[in-house]
């Protein structure tokens, strides 16, 4: 009885999950979080509103940016939906990563240093122009039907392409630092350290649930504790199946592996039926934004930033709780690029590249069963491209030569 408690365990609660079931699964859970809530998932928002609370602490009054107002900045990270759905993420990615053995502190070089924080500043400031990251403006955006998701998308897709090519120049990818087997060999890890995660994971659980049941007590705001549990779910899924979601276009364009794209797509597609029966029983959009340079410059922006950081939101979210300090600089990287955002806004950003564009709505253009269709054939030439680029065994790695290859 015990060896099979300890298989299904493994198996169920320790173990990585499939992506496709980790994605769809995320895509459910988006859409229900929509449904209850009434906003779309989403965090790079928070982390705007997180450099609003540094600029006031340097003394700036935050009442003249237009792009704070814009994006609702009241209020404190422990008394907004979002600021405790990302609390709530963190929470579920470490009681994720304690249950699975994962949590081990990983020092990077200064160069990977340098890299996370300039990609995740560059990345940052993308998401904000584009008003979301893959979250928002793609995976949560696009079942919306906001047309400015579908620029977005297509600046990530053309981004990471650049961002991969700029990547792997050699100024950037640094010498290779050579260990002798012997040494790693002789490296023996403490394994007490690794045996105590699960319990720390079972304490953490049973704390968490503790905090929650204390907030029903205080009769605390239900909109807030549902924001909560369901960034637990979000946080404890993409650690489960280490999702990073511009690893989609990332490892199509380096290897030609469309596991993640497809997965993606599924998601969306699960999403995109949830999402329409909530719109049409009359649920608000949530992120219809400007249509324009504006959404495809973020994207390409992002992109490029997030492959030189070496992760996406969600990624540097739970690799940072799983001890890899380089996603910590990413994450402070997400944040100063969102920053500076809100101070460029008014400074020309807005007039030039998102004033002058159209909002719009796929449902308001063609009506609900159009919208569907145009979505689902938009997110089924995605799936094609991604499968053609499998089956042809397009990828920058498998397309360079063996003696390239070899040095």
């Amino acid at each position: 009885m015990i060896s099979l408690c300890s298989k299904y365990y493994s198996r169920v609660v320790a173990n990585f999950w499939g992506q496709t079931f980790s994605v769809v699964s995320l895509g459910v859970l988006s859409a229900l979080y929509f449904g209850s809530i009434g906003l779309a998932w989403a965090v790079t928002g928070e982390f705007t509103r997180w450099g609003g609370h540094f600029l006031q602490l340097i003394g700036l009054d935050t009442s003249q940016y237009t792009y704070l107002k814009l994006i609702n900045f009241t209020g404190t990270p422990l008394s907004r939906i979002d600021g405790v759905m990302v609390m709530g993420m963190f929470i579920g990615a470490f009681i994720s990563a304690l249950f699975g053995q994962n949590v081990k502190l990983r020092v990077p070089s200064g160069r990977r240093i340098l890299q996370a924080l300039i990609g995740g500043i560059i990345a940052g400031f993308g998401t904000r122009l584009a008003m979301g990251c893959n979250l928002a403006a793609l995976f949560t955006g696009i079942p919306q039907f906001s047309f400015h998701t579908w620029l977005f998308t297509l600046g990530t897709i053309f981004g990471t392409y650049y961002g991969l090519k700029l990547s792997m120049r050699p100024w950037m990818m640094g010498t290779p630092k050579l260990v002798s087997v012997k040494t790693v060999e002789n490296t023996i890890e403490n394994q007490w350290y690794y045996r105590i995660q699960p319990y720390i994971g079972v304490t953490g659980l049973i704390i968490f649930i503790y905090y929650l049941l204390q907030k029903v007590n205080a009769n605390y705001a239900l909109n807030l504790l549902l924001a909560t549990c369901f960034g637990f779910g979000f946080g404890f899924l993409i650690q489960k199946g280490q999702i990073c979601f511009t690893s989609a276009f990332r490892d199509l364009w380096l290897i030609g592996r469309s596991t993640m794209t497809k997965a993606l797509v599924w998601g969306m597609v699960v999403q995109t039926i949830i999402t329409a029966v909530f719109l049409a029983n009359g649920m608000p959009p949530k992120v219809i934004w400007w249509a324009g340079p504006g959404a495809l410059l973020g994207g390409i922006l992002f992109g490029l930033g997030i492959v030189i950081a070496g992760g996406c939101e969600t990624g540097w979210m739970y690799r940072s709780v799983e001890g890899q300090i380089q996603f910590w600089f990413v994450g402070l990287g997400n944040v100063i690029g969102a920053t500076i955002l809100i101070l460029a806004w008014d400074s020309g950003v807005y007039t030039w590249l998102v004033e002058p564009f159209p909002k719009i709505n796929l449902v308001t253009n063609f009506g609900y069963v159009g919208a569907i269709l145009l979505t689902m054939t938009m997110l089924l030439s995605l799936y094609i491209w991604a499968d053609w680029r499998e089956v042809s065994k397009k990828g920058i790695l498998v397309r360079r030569p063996a003696r390239e290859q070899a040095k």
